[in-house]
């Protein structure tokens, strides 16, 4: 048996001429590998192979990745998406009910970006699709003609929620995120608390009050250059200190 936790990290589905292909960003990877100390592995998203029951029996946590792709608005009775929005319907038909499956069953989840929609979307919240055109809040995009590193830099301050999990990793109230996203939260889903709050007060993570596990969803991108930052390594190291409890329940069981 392999020593480290298995954390299960859903592909995205692309199509590169001619062919579709399951990938998922190295930089997830890297984090989860060094920040968390767990062995991650991909999940294909197809939809009509996976059994969600099975799949979360083998993991010790999930973990839910951001991507260029959106959710698609039909999965929150949203408006159609402008013509060349890049949609994932793979993804959708395998993250949203195995975000729910995993809190069900107390299985430690991370959600960033993407996954912190997703996640939003799977427990009945709903997005905005364009949080740059929503009058009171500001432009949340990157600039794709930058530098990876002027990207995913710092952009704005986020303000973490009292007695939330977040400032007690932090060790302060505050802190400067990166910003690279056109969706974000337009109704938050029931039974989840606000974990961090930007400062045009659009949510920025949150967490599932009951869920039996970690459970705890970020818009931002705390793996780019994860052990660089204090608070990304905090984030993904009490991620991976879930996962190992659980891995180590899952011995005694097997046992």
């Amino acid at each position: 048996m392999y020593s480290k936790p298995l954390v299960g990290v859903p592909a995205d589905r692309r199509v590169i001429d001619p062919h579709p292909f399951q990938m998922v960003g190295e930089k997830y990877l890297d984090a989860l590998f060094k920040a968390s100390g767990v062995l991650p592995l991909m999940i294909p998203v197809m939809p009509q192979d996976i059994k969600i029951d099975e799949l979360l029996s083998s993991f010790d946590g999930i973990f839910l990745t951001g991507s260029y792709s959106n959710v698609e608005p039909h999965h929150y009775d949203g408006e159609p998406s402008e013509e060349g929005t890049l949609h994932d319907a793979h993804r959708d038909a395998v993250t949203l009910p195995l975000a729910k499956a995993a809190l069900e069953k107390g299985v430690p989840l991370l959600a960033v970006c993407r996954g912190f929609q997703e996640l939003n979307v799977a427990l009945g919240g709903t997005l905005h699709q364009k949080i740059h055109e929503v009058p009171g809040y500001n432009n949340h995009l990157e600039n794709k003609n930058d530098p990876l590193d002027k990207q995913y830099g710092p952009s704005h301050v986020v303000a973490f929620a009292d007695g939330g999990l977040l400032r007690k990793l932090a060790g302060s109230d505050s802190a400067m995120v990166n910003s690279l996203h056109a969706q974000g939260v337009a109704k938050l889903a029931g039974g989840v608390s606000v974990e961090a709050v930007a400062d045009d007060g659009l949510i920025e993570a949150f967490r599932v009050d009951d869920a039996a596990g970690f459970a705890l969803a970020v818009q931002w991108h705390p793996e780019w250059r994860a052990m660089q930052n204090d608070l990304s390594k905090a984030i993904f190291k009490a991620f991976g200190d879930a996962c190992r409890a659980r891995a180590s329940r899952r011995r005694v069981i097997c046992e």
